[in-house]
């Protein structure tokens, strides 16, 4: 596919075309915390394991709540829990569905956590396969700046959003959307403070911090809605 020159770029810097068209597998290690856990009652991430397709929306976090043998688990716009076992302990169709009203104001349980959880991370963290994809619209409004819209067959956070890079690196400086399931208002911004190598050289945002955005698209000093560290990071692919 044709890309824009700022994807391009930050396809480029991310690895290349060749490795994440592919790629297969992606497991990360993440630490999270941050005022949108406390809000919804759950317990912080401490070196979580997520195993996630790249090329659809198949995300597997490891504990998603208290209980250490249990996995949450996004497949499609479905979510389950899992025991160490791999049996599956509960289920939710269409969770998206379930959010609109009633408790989810106050408090959510493992299986809000897991859809939410795993979209978001399954969206930040295969990027670049991301703007490679034939069903996300792309535009580029301006050099380093590209505007997504994304289509109702992917789990996200909003439709609409903007991914701003640097422009001579092509690394990712801030993701801003609205997460539609905590309320029509949670306007973020989704900050990169820092990248990393891991040990084959892949370079990846390591750490992330959301907080929300301005009336003029600018990213707020706080609160701190979620703070994202990812300790490890790495992409496999066929024959791997």
């Amino acid at each position: 596919m044709n890309l824009t020159e700022t994807a391009e770029r930050a396809v480029a810097a991310y690895g290349g075309r060749s490795l994440w068209q592919s790629a297969v597998t992606l497991e990360t290690e993440v630490s999270a915390y941050g005022l949108a856990f406390t809000l919804k009652r759950r317990p912080f991430f401490r070196n979580v394991r997520i195993v996630e397709d790249v090329h659809r929306p198949f995300s597997a976090l490891t504990p998603i709540g208290r209980n250490p043998g249990v996995t949450g688990i996004l497949d499609g716009h479905d979510v389950r829990l899992e025991d160490e076992n791999g049996r599956v302990v509960s289920e939710r169709r269409s969770a998206r569905d379930c959010f609109r009203i009633g408790r989810r104001l106050l408090w959510w349980d493992d299986l809000d956590m897991s859809y939410f959880a795993n979209y978001a991370s399954w969206n930040y963290f295969t990027l670049p396969a991301l703007l490679m994809n034939d069903g996300i619209a792309w535009t580029e409004l301006e050099p380093g700046l590209l505007e997504a819209r994304f289509p109702d067959t992917l789990p996200t956070h909003s439709r609409l959003q903007r991914f701003r890079f640097d422009r001579e690196s092509g690394c990712l400086l801030q993701h801003d959307y609205t997460a539609e399931i905590i309320s029509p208002l949670a306007r973020a911004s989704n900050v990169v403070l820092q990248h990393a190598r891991n040990s084959d050289g892949l370079l990846y945002p390591s750490v992330r911090r959301v907080t929300p955005r301005g009336t003029k698209g600018r990213a707020l000093g706080g609160p701190v809605l979620i703070h994202l560290d990812i300790h490890d990071y790495r992409v496999t692919g066929n024959g791997h």
